[in-house]
């Protein structure tokens, strides 16, 4: 009989190992309260979150590392490589080589005598001017000079092996037989594995094309030939990347070149390779190349090289080399600027980013694409028709927070008998109980239901000790029922609005209040009108998504009839109306059409009809309660003028405590005076 297993005991505790390996890179909710806050402040929430994503968010660190600065290394690195040195330098260097091995030449035969020495003389002045030429025709040339033949050899073997370096990414390290230093039989050996693997290369690349290939097909290449593939590509498609983009880089160089550069690389190019049987394997490779990587950078780079200032002379493959990472960083630029329509993070190449920036950069750019990814998946923000918005979550902690702000205020001044935190749901404590019933909302009384709970316990012959509770023991605290309010805030959406900075404030108001009557008075009706020219109720994601119009006018006309109309749609409820505003009516509703007219100063009939509107708001039994936003005279007597006829309050608060106002204002005024 085995032994009687123990049952497994865990314990937990808070992480004590470093940093929290399960805590996400960015603190989301945090994000949202950045976006949140310039929404607030006018702009759209794509705008606002492209903004965070390129300033970034700080860490505990303060490190802060957003697509700018990721912008701004790669173009100090694109300024760097412009300044290596100049293309041309593989077709330089040839003429170098070439001056020099004619001169060994030259200095040897000047120490001999005879016909032969004077007829070879000759002939190496005859020769082109060009260099590829030249090169050519002194490929069947007998050398006096070891040293001149030894130099001229080089002009192709380097360039040969510079070729296939650049196109191989590295290859030379393994086929070293190709290297101009290397010696005949060396090449001879180096030339038939080259010319083999070019064979089973293009072979592999046919078959893909066709559909054809099989994993197994790759791995036998690579079985075969891996080791000349430094970069170890793990299937077919990485490998044709790798390629393509080489093959591409050494097409950008030839385009990059004068037409003369051009020519005279390309002739110098097809000896090195002509010479070994490589031309014509090379050519097909490039053009199975092009037929799989139609997308890839073929044809470009004409006036590239005028770009590369450096004073210094690249080799072919330098040239190349420092042209691909001028695209690679071109492209990456583009990426990280997010300037095209419908621009995502998604948009950003990883691999191109650690190619070029290196590692730490790429996982910059993953977080920063996990929080875009996370903001949308954890329901922060929606996307409808490419636009993004903010969830209605999103908007609940924002009128939370805005809210939680506001009872700081309350609470730490003058108008702390405001904070209702500790009221009920329905109304104040009568004293009296009842038992609770499913949907009830109402506080518990918690020593009512303990007495139920020991009395059926004990009732029941039941034994002492723990108490159990069942849903029958719970009794809840009865309240009065509040009387429900109309409320209507209007906000002023008018071109000064912004221009004052008064925007965030504003609607930071709104949701304060929103939020309160949604969480704590559910039985008011609550109706936003925000007003410019014309006037419109809103909703709460209405009105987080608002963006100023920069039309000019304001009218309270409009905005006063759509909140009587509101209030009459509730006859039963204490009328409450709410004015934020900074200016004077200068805009109303023309009575025949519809129309609004604006003119500043006001006109005596957007004053008359503006007071007509208050009137009848007056005599429904409705006070209106101004809030006042900077100094404005013609505003200040107006609003004077209609507290005295309305009976209303007028109040002047700062931009950091509207909330502050508008909020204590509404839980005063809902208490009625009907």
């Amino acid at each position: 009989m085995s032994p009687r297993r123990r049952d497994p005991r865990y314990r937990y505790g808070p992480w004590r190992g470093g940093p929290d390996p399960l805590t996400p890179p960015y603190d989301v909710r945090r994000a949202l309260d950045a976006v949140g806050d310039r929404v607030l402040s006018g702009e759209n929430v794509r705008d606002a979150l492209r903004d965070l994503l390129r300033r970034g968010l700080p860490d505990e660190n303060g490190r802060r590392t957003g697509l700018d600065t990721l912008r701004a290394r790669a173009e100090r690195m694109r300024r760097e490589t412009s300044r290596r040195g100049r293309l041309d330098g593989a077709v330089t260097r040839a003429r170098a080589q070439l001056d020099q091995a004619l001169a060994a030449e030259k200095d040897e035969l000047s120490l001999r005598d005879g016909d032969d020495a004077r007829f070879a003389e000759a002939q190496l002045d005859a020769l082109p001017r060009s260099t590829s030429a030249a090169v050519q025709e002194l490929s069947e040339y007998r050398w006096a000079s070891k040293e001149a033949e030894q130099i001229y050899r080089q002009i192709l073997d380097g360039l040969r092996s510079d070729v296939i370096d650049q196109q191989f990414n590295g290859m030379r390290n393994a086929l070293q037989g190709l290297g101009p230093d290397a010696d005949p039989q060396q090449r001879a050996a180096a030339m038939a594995a080259m010319n083999e693997m070019l064979d089973d290369l293009n072979s592999l690349l046919e078959k893909h094309s066709r559909g054809e290939d099989t994993p197994e097909d790759f791995q036998q290449f690579m079985d075969k030939h891996g080791q000349i593939f430094p970069d170890d590509p793990q299937n077919v498609e990485e490998l044709i990347d790798s390629l393509a983009r080489q093959a591409a880089a050494a097409d950008r160089l030839m385009n990059s070149l004068s037409q003369q550069q051009r020519e005279e690389l390309q002739g110098l190019m097809q000896q090195a390779l002509g010479d070994a049987g490589l031309q014509g394997k090379m050519n097909q490779l490039t053009d199975n190349l092009r037929a799989l990587r139609p997308g890839e950078s073929w044809g470009q780079g004409r006036g590239e090289g005028r770009r590369m200032k450096g004073k210094g002379e690249l080799g072919y493959g330098e040239a190349a080399g420092a042209l691909q990472e001028l695209a690679d960083l071109d492209d990456l630029i583009d990426q990280l600027s997010q300037d095209h329509p419908g621009a995502t993070l998604d948009d950003i190449d990883v691999e191109t980013v650690e190619r070029s920036l290196g590692a730490g950069a790429a996982a910059d750019v993953q977080a920063l694409q996990e929080l875009e990814r996370e903001l949308e998946r954890q329901g922060w923000l929606t996307r409808a028709d490419g636009a993004l918005t903010l969830s209605p979550k999103a908007l609940r902690r924002l009128g939370q927070s805005a809210l939680r702000q506001v009872f700081a205020h309350l609470g730490s001044g003058r108008r702390g008998e405001h904070d209702i935190r500790d009221a009920g749901a329905a109304g104040e404590a009568t004293g009296a109980s009842r038992r609770w019933e499913f949907g009830d909302e109402q506080p518990l009384d918690v020593v009512r239901s303990l007495g139920n709970a020991v009395r059926r316990q004990v009732g029941s012959g039941s034994p002492g000790g723990r108490i159990s509770l069942l849903a029958e023991d719970f009794e809840v605290v009865e309240t009065e029922r509040r009387a429900s309010a109309a409320v209507a805030l209007c906000v002023d959406l008018s071109f000064s609005m912004i221009s004052e900075g008064r925007w965030g404030p504003m609607k930071e108001t709104a949701l304060a209040l929103a939020h309160l009557v949604a969480t704590r008075f559910p039985q008011d009706a609550l109706q936003i009108v925000g007003f410019g020219r014309y006037a419109a109720k809103l909703t709460v994601e209405q009105l987080a998504g608002v963006e100023p119009d920069y039309v000019q006018g304001t009218n309270l006309q409009h905005a006063l009839s759509i909140a009587g109309r509101h209030l009459r749609r509730h006859p039963d409820a204490e009328p409450v109306v709410l004015v934020v505003t900074d200016g004077e009516p200068t805009a109303h509703l023309d009575p025949e059409d519809g129309s609004a007219y604006f003119d500043y100063p006001p006109s005596p009939r957007t004053i008359s009809l503006t007071v007509a509107e208050v009137d009848a708001l007056t005599r429904y039994g409705a006070a209106i309660n101004v809030f006042m936003l900077g100094e404005n005279p013609g505003l200040q007597r107006f609003m004077d003028a209609i507290a005295r006829r309305n009976g209303g309050r007028v109040f002047t608060p700062g931009l950091d405590n509207l909330g502050e106002y508008v909020v204590s204002d509404y839980l005063k005024s809902r208490k009625g005076r009907r």
